[in-house]
């Protein structure tokens, strides 16, 4: 494997050799990884060779017995891993090997907590798993061939996983990647055949590609001459054998796949590190024939929340892979989701453009669409302190669901949690079928409130009627809710009430004295709200009397077809302009400081007071003051008048 000519040294990134050094220095506690990884990425070339051939078939004429094969040296201490798969050019490996920021490495090591065992779980969900091999090697040497190139035009890319790797031209006879690690010493049992050959039975009987090691007790023992001195046999060449069952996994019969089998196969196509919570393996046959392998994730990956990053379901069409992340299977609200399907009625000369318009996948789409959904459902009804680890994990991007699948909205509304005023954490726990099974005798609507945290939503006094009457209310804050309910309009029959907006109407929780107590306050009142209207001027849309407040003197109110706070600030905090809109200022009429207020003879005092009182309910309501140097000045003076 020596090279030609034209070495040249490069520099890792400085990230790059801090995730280097936490893997030299056996940040995992299962140093076995690295042949997983390693034969999982040789199985993904021999996948997208496959690929490649459809189009280009000259590309198999040779070498056509597409496979892995491990070589040992346990003198030298080396583990030798071939695929006769893609093989990658001398620019595809400086991407691939010696730029690893582009695998997330950045955004690793800023998820690091220092707890090496959960710190190892995070490494899988940053892809960057062929760096693994420095846990047991103090030397990495990758040699690779395009497929389609000449012999002279291969490329040796060389580690010590320190700050630098160097890269060559070469010369290789057959396409493909070759991977020689040059194991520690500390980590020689990886070079016994043995100890191999259980770790590739237990990481790769999944993968539908052998994977070829020598044969045991093959030779044969040296004969004696007639003077009893053995004879010299020839040497005989290396004969290799399946160690793996080489089917795809996803094509066997469940009941005949063990459930370590599954999480092992989920570890290879996701290139995560953790097990899997839940999986849903099925076959379709009739009109469509295809076969599905669902997955859902134990933890989020990094990029979650970047829309455009690459999602999607391995394709394979008649046993044969077609490509990574195949996004048109599964909608973007369900991206999390991993796994494989495999088509007998799609065409093998498949592009993207040509799956978007295939009718066969939008059958598809929407078939797996609904068993993602039910296999959610199965696992909150099963088990839900595992659906509750998923919602904290996955919950906010399932909320985009509503508003993107219109067929399904039901079924995803199933699936939402949320904190309400009954649960006794703030952990969002709470789905929307519990909260209609408690809803009290004549309630008619679903009573919500968005804020800006869970302590914010409690401390709402927007709140302190529903208290009174026992009402169930959800709180609301992540960033999402309010954009979350202008397209979730009802549940289960009943319309959902946003409880800061337009006028409180509780309907039949409403006796007719409440009613008739609440027209005399407003006619009551009357001048007192033409009075705080007038110093207000165009701050407020409206100043009204409020029923929704026990404790509290004044709060603000959104009008019933104005933009939330919530949804304001994140226009503004993304540079979109946001429409103007002014809030509803309401008062107490039963609040001791409102009735002092009516009565307050002063002009300039009433004008402090009312300015006090809409700055606290602006505050209460988690809005900016326009002017917070006037509000204090004002509450300063009034405190000065009661000390005095």
């Amino acid at each position: 494997m020596a090279a030609k000519s034209k070495t040249e040294t490069r520099g890792f990134e400085t990230e790059a050799k801090q995730l280097l050094h936490l893997m030299i220095n056996s940040l995992y506690s299962n140093k076995e990884i690295f042949l997983r990884e390693l034969i999982s990425n040789a199985s993904d070339a021999v996948d997208k060779l496959r690929f490649e051939t459809l189009s280009n078939p000259e590309l198999l004429t040779e070498d056509a017995e597409l496979k892995v094969q491990i070589d040992i040296d346990e003198k030298k201490r080396t583990i030798t891993i071939a695929d006769n798969g893609i093989g990658m050019t001398r620019d595809e490996v400086i991407d691939n090997l010696g730029t690893i920021a582009k695998s997330g490495t950045v955004q690793f090591l800023e998820s690091l907590t220092g707890d090496q065992q959960k710190d190892s779980q995070l490494i899988g969900r940053f892809g960057v798993g062929f760096y693994s091999a420095f846990i047991v090697a103090d030397e990495v040497e990758v040699l690779t061939r395009k497929a389609g190139t000449d012999e002279d035009q291969a490329t040796l890319w060389k580690s010590k996983g320190e700050a630098e790797y160097s890269i060559a031209e070469a010369s290789k006879a057959q396409r493909g990647t070759t991977v020689i690690l040059h194991l520690k010493k500390a980590e020689k049992e990886f070079a016994e055949s043995f100890r191999l050959r259980n770790i590739v039975k237990k990481y790769a009987d999944h993968i539908s590609i052998p994977v070829l090691m020598e044969k045991q007790d093959f030779s044969v023992p040296d004969e004696e001459d007639k003077k009893g001195k053995k004879k010299k046999t020839p040497k005989q060449e290396k004969q290799y054998e399946a160690v793996n069952d080489a089917k795809a996994l996803w094509l066997r019969p469940r009941k005949d796949v063990k459930d370590e089998e599954y999480k092992e196969f989920y570890k290879h196509v996701s290139h995560d590190f953790e097990d899997p919570l839940v999986w849903s393996h099925n076959k379709v046959e009739g009109k469509l024939e295809y076969t599905s392998l669902l997955y859902l994730p134990t933890r989020a990956p990094y990029d979650l929340w970047n829309r455009d990053a690459a999602r999607g379901l391995k394709l394979y069409v008649q046993r044969i892979f077609i490509m990574d992340d195949a996004e048109q299977f599964l909608p973007l609200y369900l991206r999390f989701i991993k796994g494989v399907v495999d088509s007998n009625d799609i065409s093998l000369n498949v592009s993207r453009e040509i799956l978007q318009k295939d009718p066969a996948v939008d059958s598809m789409r929407s078939a797996l669409t609904k068993r993602a959904l039910d296999m959610l459902a199965k696992l909150r009804k099963k088990d839900k302190e595992q659906y509750d680890k998923f919602w904290l994990e996955f919950g906010q991007v399932l909320k985009e669901g509503p508003g993107e699948d219109f067929n399904n909205r039901e079924k995803v509304a199933k699936l939402l949690q949320f904190t309400t005023t009954e649960s006794k954490a703030d952990a969002q726990d709470q789905g929307l079928e519990d909260y209609v099974k408690r809803m009290q005798e004549g309630q008619e609507k679903i009573y919500y409130l968005v804020a800006e945290s869970v302590k914010a939503g409690r401390n709402s006094p927007h709140l302190e009627i529903f208290r009174k009457k026992g009402i169930e209310v959800i709180l609301m804050y992540d960033r999402i809710d309010e954009w979350l309910m202008g397209q979730l309009h009802e549940f289960d029959g009943k319309q959902f009430q946003d409880i800061t907006r337009g006028e409180l109407d509780l309907g039949k929780l409403e006796n007719k004295k409440d009613k008739e107590q609440q027209e005399k306050s407003e006619k009551k009142f009357e001048d007192l709200v033409a009075r705080i209207k007038t110093h207000l001027g165009d701050q407020v849309k409206e100043v009204r009397v409020t029923h929704r407040l026990i404790d509290s003197p004044a709060c603000l109110a959104v009008d019933e077809h104005d933009m939330g706070a919530q949804m304001r600030k994140i226009m503004a905090a993304s540079g979109q302009a946001v429409p103007e809109t002014k809030p509803i200022f309401e008062v107490n009429p039963a609040h001791p400081l409102v009735q002092k207020l009516d009565k307050e003879p002063d002009e300039e005092r009433f004008e402090d007071l009312v300015v006090i009182l809409f700055g606290q309910a602006s505050l209460a309501d988690g809005v900016e003051l326009a002017d917070a140097g006037d509000f204090t000045s004002r509450l300063n003076k009034l405190l000065l008048e009661l000390s005095s």
